[in-house]
């Protein structure tokens, strides 16, 4: 017989509740097209863009201040964990079809307008290159004049089997980057990554969870709990 999943471990409730949480992409895109379809005038562009833009957000800072999602591992299917699943299911339109931050870029300052509504904490004169990529928009603490290279990543969540326990679990950290830091193309800095003031990272770094990067050296301190 097939040995049993560690997904048949989960409880049925946390099942239940992240396939409805799957929806959430499918509805932000039928609001988008319901706002099109329902108002005229002004409200035909200005309600589509305050559903596609402003309401995730909302959603997700509301989310945060009712759940808030402490840093550290938290085993697959907490409660915790389902707290984040919805967080990345108001996210997912923006994954899935990154064209959309793009547009954002073109204009200088409102893509960093739009993260702080997510609730990151952007500096001032950040400049982000072409083909950047981030997960969680709210987990981001930046500061002022930082550089990003082309094809960066920013994913302050990693999921990963436990050495010793053999659980899946969830890592979450605010992605953490001082002023003046230089981040290389193609770069992937993940949970908890704290880069000093004044780093630069190579193109292709590899920062894994919970390390941190000063004087061009990675450490890893201790992990959140």
């Amino acid at each position: 017989m097939p040995e049993k999943s560690y997904a048949d471990s989960w409880p049925l409730r946390a099942r239940i509740v992240m396939v409805a949480l799957n929806f959430l992409p499918l509805l932000h895109v039928a609001g988008v097209a319901y706002c099109t379809w329902r108002f005229n005038g002004g409200w035909r562009i200005g309600a589509p863009l305050l559903v596609l833009f402003v309401l995730p957000p909302l959603i997700t800072r509301i989310m945060g201040w009712i759940f808030p999602m402490e840093p550290g591992s938290h085993r697959v299917a907490s409660r915790t964990f389902l707290v984040w699943w919805a967080t990345a299911q108001c996210q997912m339109v923006f994954c899935r079809l990154p064209f959309i931050e793009e547009c954002l870029r073109f204009v200088p300052g409102l893509y960093s307008f739009w993260l702080r509504l997510w609730g990151a904490r952007i500096g001032r004169l950040t400049f982000w290159s072409p083909g950047l990529r981030i997960l969680d928009r709210g987990l981001l603490r930046i500061g002022d004049d930082v550089v990003f290279g082309t094809g960066v990543r920013l994913n302050a969540h990693v999921i990963a089997r436990d050495e010793e326990s053999g659980e899946m679990q969830l890592h979450l950290g605010e992605i953490e980057i001082g002023d003046a830091a230089h981040i290389g193309g193609y770069s992937l800095l993940t949970a908890g990554s704290i880069i000093e003031p004044g780093e630069h990272l190579k193109a292709f770094s590899l920062s894994p969870p919970f390390t941190r990067w000063s004087d061009n050296r990675r450490t890893r301190p201790a992990v959140p709990t």
